[in-house]
């Protein structure tokens, strides 16, 4: 069952830089994004088409798009949480959008202000105008695993949600533990209820690592079938609204990993680990990715 090719979503440059308290500028993302792609990286989430006022970091990401328009080799989502985000993200010049949606309602209210029903009214708007438009389309679902406001999560709602988001249009789901409570088989077992609504090859696996379960569950996922990967260089992220939540698992870790059960992933981890570099320097805290540690040190 294991694959032998991995494909690697790449959300350092929206997911991970919007919980940053340093912002790069549309230029500095811009060139992080052609240095991913140098890397061998063609999924990079390369913005968000929400209000600067809640995310300030994700300000001009229309100038992220319009400065990458002529990168056809690239897929390029945008989050985009309405229909004035879409219209706007489309003026930029978007070929992907994604809709984000929560498994908890209390989460849905805190993040997205709005219930789980009302989210999916808002992203069916969305997706029909998307599917009209030949937009290609990417749902979010998060707290999968645990909400930092309810505790567990039935597996069977996020399968729920699942299908409703592909019903919806939506080609991939990423299915996001938003605060890392996860483990192997509880992943392994969501994963699979999701898969038996929306199909295995629709289902991309989003781990954060506050219990420093993320690459086993990664692991899990794959034994299984897992051929999409979300992952953000340098472990870069968080979430605002769950106090102690770590960032997402590490490019380079995940690559690291892959790497030793030989499957293809096409990234190159020297060239990760040297953007990680930069980038902390830049954001002025050592990157949380343990791979990056160990090889910058015996680069030192």
């Amino acid at each position: 069952m294991r694959p032998d090719q991995i494909r690697i979503v790449e959300v350092g440059p929206r997911d991970g830089l919007q919980n940053e308290a340093q912002p790069l500028t549309p230029q500095e993302r811009v060139a992080l994004i052609e240095q991913l792609a140098d890397a061998g990286l063609r999924d990079i989430e390369a913005g968000s088409f929400v209000s600067p006022r809640w995310v300030p970091q994700m300000a001009g990401s229309d100038e992220v798009l319009i400065a990458l328009s002529e990168r056809k080799d690239l897929r390029l989502p945008v989050l985009v949480p309405n229909k004035k985000g879409y219209e706007l993200s489309r003026v930029a010049g978007a070929r992907e959008i994604a809709v984000f949606g929560a498994a908890s309602e209390t989460f849905s209210q805190r993040n997205i202000n709005c219930s789980i029903a009302d989210s999916l009214a808002r992203f069916g708007e969305v997706c029909a105008l998307a599917k009209a438009d030949g937009v290609v389309i990417r749902g979010y679902i998060s707290c999968v695993l645990g909400c930092p406001y309810e505790g567990s999560v039935d597996i069977a709602q996020v399968a729920r949600l699942a299908a409703q988001l592909a019903e919806m249009g939506c080609s991939e789901i990423s299915l996001g533990d938003t605060i890392g409570v996860g483990t192997p088989d509880k992943a392994r077992a969501l994963t699979k209820a999701c898969a038996s609504e929306v199909g295995l090859d629709n289902l991309s696996v989003h781990f954060h690592d506050t219990y420093g379960q993320a690459l086993a569950n990664i692991l899990a996922c794959i034994e299984i079938g897992v051929t999409s990967v979300d992952a953000a260089v340098g472990g870069l992220g968080g979430c605002p609204y769950a106090s102690g939540s770590a960032g997402n698992v590490a490019t380079e870790d995940v690559v690291y990993l892959l790497e030793g059960l030989g499957i293809n992933c096409s990234a190159d981890l020297e060239q990760l680990v040297t953007i990680t570099e930069s980038l902390s320097h830049r954001l002025g805290h050592p990157p949380a990715s343990r791979v990056a540690r160990a090889q910058l040190a015996k680069r030192a």
